[in-house]
């Protein structure tokens, strides 16, 4: 059998690409495309709970065909109390496969893949659900997501004003602050959920729950916003689908079933079901569905995560590695 090796790019090989706004972006458009296309194969994510702590381990699994040609899989554990320990509250690893031999192509320290590729589908929801003239975020969270929801949104849409609120005074006040450093314009961290959320142009939700409790306020919402709820338990009332006029998700295999997600009971109550989803995202991105028809609209985008998504950004990040000459090369067979 000839050697097979595969490429390895840790946190500091991730870190070292620079990858851009732009890059992200595309790379998840493109996926999403894709999907819509029929070019992918999807499964919906798996969980397995160790029962030693607060948290879970995800498994999604993907392939895409056109024009990529890779499997993949990643497992992503997602540990609410891991901040208390200094550590991020998700840690993943993404391995990609030959679809046709199964031959391991890479790992790849997917950590931050996950948050940039989350930030990603939340902005590129907005691009074809959201008011163009969309100027006011409000963002509830502030874990590693929550940053590339912002700066990748506020690259598409550069907001007059961004606001933003979590649970701990100190974590949603550094999160403000490591925004406005980096966006170069003033982020507000507000003191509650209201103030945060009402009257902004673009909603979203990320919040840290330990059980479902309804936080967020359908009345709160502004008539024509744009709304992302995507916290693993719901922080959302029952009749926020009832304002809207699009109901969109990433992938309805995934959002139907399954023990946690932001929507979960508007599944089980049939409030969103196949008879009231819009679209899948990528079915809007591809040009097969309509997005945003009107300024009037009140839309909902809630996305679980796509395995796609990982792949794509993985894929990009192995191309701009080897044209650059990063990472390692670790023998296999």
């Amino acid at each position: 059998m000839q050697p097979i090796y595969l490429a390895y790019l840790n946190r500091l090989d991730i870190e070292e690409l620079k990858i851009t706004d732009d890059e992200i972006l595309a790379a998840i458009e493109a996926s999403l495309a894709s999907q819509g296309r029929g070019e992918t194969v999807i499964e919906p994510r798996v969980h397995l709970e160790p029962g030693v702590a607060n948290g879970h381990f995800n498994v999604l699994r993907g392939a895409i065909r056109e024009p990529i040609d890779a499997a993949g899989v990643k497992v992503v554990g997602d540990f609410v109390d891991n901040y208390k320990q200094g550590l991020p509250s998700e840690l993943a690893v993404l391995l990609l496969f030959d679809p046709r031999t199964g031959i391991p192509k890479a790992i790849l320290d997917a950590s931050g893949i996950t948050d940039m590729r989350t930030g990603a589908v939340t902005a590129i929801g907005a691009k074809y659900l959201a008011r163009k003239n969309s100027k006011i975020l409000g963002h509830i969270g502030a874990r590693g997501t929550a940053y590339w929801n912002v700066r990748l949104l506020d690259r598409l849409f550069d907001f007059d004003e961004i606001r933003v609120h979590s649970r701990r005074p100190e974590s949603r006040n550094a999160f403000a602050d490591r925004l406005a450093h980096d966006l170069g314009k003033p982020v507000v961290a507000t003191e509650d959920w209201q103030s945060c959320v009402e009257g902004a142009d673009i909603v979203v939700e990320a919040s840290r729950l330990n059980e479902p409790t309804p936080l967020l306020k359908t009345d709160w919402i502004k008539p024509g916003a744009f709304v992302v709820p995507y916290g693993t338990m719901s922080a959302v009332e029952l009749s926020l689908t009832d304002i809207m006029a699009k109901l969109v998700v990433d992938d309805w295999g995934q959002c139907k079933g399954g023990k946690f997600g932001s929507l979960r009971a508007h599944v089980e109550t049939g409030r969103l079901s196949e008879a009231t989803l819009h679209a899948e995202l990528g079915q809007i991105v591809a040009g097969l569905k309509p997005g945003r028809e009107s300024d009037d609209e009140t839309n909902l985008f809630w996305h679980r995560g796509l395995s796609l998504s990982d792949i794509a950004l993985g894929h990009a990040m192995l191309a701009k590695a080897e044209r650059l000459g990063i990472g390692q090369r670790l023998r296999f067979a």
